[in-house]
């Protein structure tokens, strides 16, 4: 890791932002729960995406192609993204696995993009290959989101390796698109948003505030009619978030995704420039997604119809959409939303998200995919291999490898510690370097053991999350009880701390009922049962028996016990209601055996 590449402050705002993420690279997940997943993308994730993108699609020849100026176009018109994406994140892996084999491959991949861009910077093999005279005329086409993944995918690539080849790229697309598009110039809104978010990186990297700028023009658009649509329109402007201006939104609209990526746009600016009208609207909206349209996965998006949202509190469970690519947005987003308040309601969402709805859409071995992720099956829904719009196989790609991203945060007086998993990071606080190193088997367990490791003492808060799920725990520092406050569900300890202080943190984590809004009523007379973050589900390799019939009662018992020997090892939940044990998985382990029914809210009898 260069120290060149980290990104610049360029002239923020003091304190617009209040937590610092500390940056995977310096986060090394060494044991436990997230170390499997890991090994499992570099292994077989990443070759995966490479033999699909290569050998089993059109995706790279695409490339191959448009450098040539000859050719057809193969797949759909925005399948340079999931190239972009996988190319992110092999990038991330480079990080964590140096590897020289994966790295020649990015650099192969990257002379095929290159050679591929036009004299004037524009790069889409869409359009490149089926008519340029047609391009920026339907927002509808992709062209920015393609170009946004390639700016990410440039500066993973760039802070992974120092070579900025790709990076030369996204620089030179960005000029082009502000030589069209801009104040006095084109009016333009984005169909499928990310350049706006891709920009901010841009602009943190290179330091040029126009990229800054051009993101929030971009974001201003919205909202005042300059959406061009194309002569075959299908979707109304809400379905694009295009509706009012972005600083007026109450409420979320539309394509999950979408909005993910717009409301992560919107954080990304607003760090920089502070602007309170596009965070009174994040606080509105975040408020109508979490408590009126998320699933108890942490899915959004209740629709196949429009990918998206419906009406508020209609979370059907058989017909849920709940795209893997709106699960991984909900972390991606609820990681900034902690940022600027730290208030850990978000991060309780974004570990929610990630543990049962992101990580749903993998497979154990890390082969195969969800696109859609319904919370109850009649045992036809199952992973494939890949998928003709390929979004979401190569949205875990780049998830996954950046996962250390939202474990730790430092602010000028705290270091924040937000999800627990087996990892040694390296954090610079007040100017001293910071070893922490966390041993835990969480989530299975909850008991988590923090050991700090520094040159001379360090005054500094350590502010640790306290779960929402978590109705009781106990907290020890050096094996003696600390005074501490609970704040925004941190409980804080203000104290000089020295080379070898343990921190003993214990969670009490048991089985639970969980029960819906009653104005859900999908979930009615029905209950879920979680354990920690983890939610669970029936599945019908386990219980065979009636499972159309199962039914539970309040009262019943609830055993949880660690397996090793089962779906890469896990704790299942049994549950006795009479004479029956009923056996219950962690929900993003389904679909890993043969196939059958899976449900994850049954049916309870009250006992009133």
């Amino acid at each position: 890791m260069l120290a060149a590449l980290s990104v610049m402050s360029c002239g923020r705002k003091e304190n617009e932002k209040l937590i610092t993420p500390v940056d995977f690279s310096n986060v090394k997940i060494e044991e436990g729960f997230f170390l499997n997943w890991m090994k499992v993308h570099k292994d077989v994730t990443v070759k995966v995406c490479i033999d699909q993108i290569e050998n089993q699609t059109g995706r790279i020849r695409n490339f191959e192609n448009a450098a040539k100026g000859e050719g057809e176009h193969s797949g759909i018109f925005f399948d340079d993204s999931d190239v972009y994406k996988a190319l992110e994140g092999m990038a991330y892996s480079l990080q964590l696995f140096p590897d020289s084999e994966l790295e020649a491959k990015c650099d192969e991949w990257i002379d095929k993009m290159a050679a591929a861009q036009q004299p004037d910077g524009y790069i889409n093999t869409y359009y490149i290959l089926t008519g340029l005279e047609n391009r920026w005329t339907n927002m509808d086409k992709h062209e920015m989101y393609c170009a946004g993944h390639m700016i990410e995918a440039a500066v993973a690539y760039y802070r992974a390796t120092g070579k900025r080849k790709l990076l030369d790229v996204g620089i030179r697309m960005a000029d082009h698109m502000m030589t069209v598009f801009g104040p006095g110039k084109r009016d333009w809104v984005p169909g499928h948003e990310e350049i706006e978010l891709a920009l901010v990186k841009l602009y943190g990297v290179t330091g040029k505030k126009k990229y800054l700028e051009f993101a929030d023009w971009l974001l201003s658009e919205r909202g005042h009619g300059h959406g061009s649509y194309g002569d075959e329109r299908k979707w109304p402007a809400h379905y694009y978030q295009d509706v009012v201006p972005v600083r007026e939104m109450t409420d979320i609209t539309g394509h999950a995704v979408r909005s993910m990526y717009l409301f992560c746009g919107m954080a990304d600016v607003t760090a920089y420039t502070g602007d309170e009208g596009y965070r009174a609207a994040l606080d509105r909206v975040w408020d109508d997604v979490v408590l009126r349209n998320m699933y108890i996965t942490g899915g959004i998006g209740q629709s196949s119809s429009n990918e998206g949202f419906t009406n508020d509190y209609s979370l059907p469970n058989l017909s849920a959409y709940c795209e893997t690519c709106a699960s991984v947005g909900m972390v991606y987003w609820n990681w900034r939303m902690n940022q600027f308040t730290g208030d850990s309601k978000y991060a309780d969402v974004m570990e929610r998200s990630l543990y049962n709805g992101a990580l749903a859409g993998i497979s154990l071995a890390g082969d195969r995919f969800f696109y859609v992720n319904p919370l109850e099956s009649l045992g036809n829904h199952h992973r494939q291999a890949w998928y003709g719009c390929a979004c979401c196989p190569s949205q875990i790609c780049r998830f996954l490898p950046s996962i250390g991203n939202y474990i730790y945060g430092t602010s000028k007086d705290a270091v924040w510690v937000n999800l627990y998993t087996g990892c040694t990071a390296e954090v610079n606080q007040d100017g001293k370097k910071l070893l922490i190193k966390q041993t835990t088997a969480y989530p299975w367990e909850g008991k988590v053991n923090i050991a700090l490791s520094m040159r001379t003492p360090l005054s500094t808060q350590i502010r640790l999350r306290i779960p929402e799920w978590c109705k009781s725990f106990g907290l020890l520092v050096n094996g003696k009880k600390v005074e501490q406050v609970i704040e925004k569900g941190y409980a804080v300890i203000d104290r000089k701390w020295s080379d070898s202080d343990k921190i003993d943190l214990v969670f009490a984590m048991e089985p639970e009922m969980v029960e819906a809004d009653p104005r859900v009523k999908e979930d009615e007379g029905l209950r879920a049962i979680q354990r920690g973050p983890v939610v669970y589900c029936l599945e019908e390799a386990d219980n065979k028996e009636g499972f159309d019939g199962i039914t539970l009662s309040e009262n019943d018992n609830m055993s949880a016990y660690y397996r090793s020997d089962k779906l890469s090892g896990i704790v299942e939940i049994s549950a006795k209601h009479g004479d029956r044990i009923f056996t219950f998985v962690p929900y993003y382990a389904w679909d890993n055996r043969e196939a059958g029914k899976m449900k994850v809210w049954v049916p309870v009898e009250r006992n009133d």
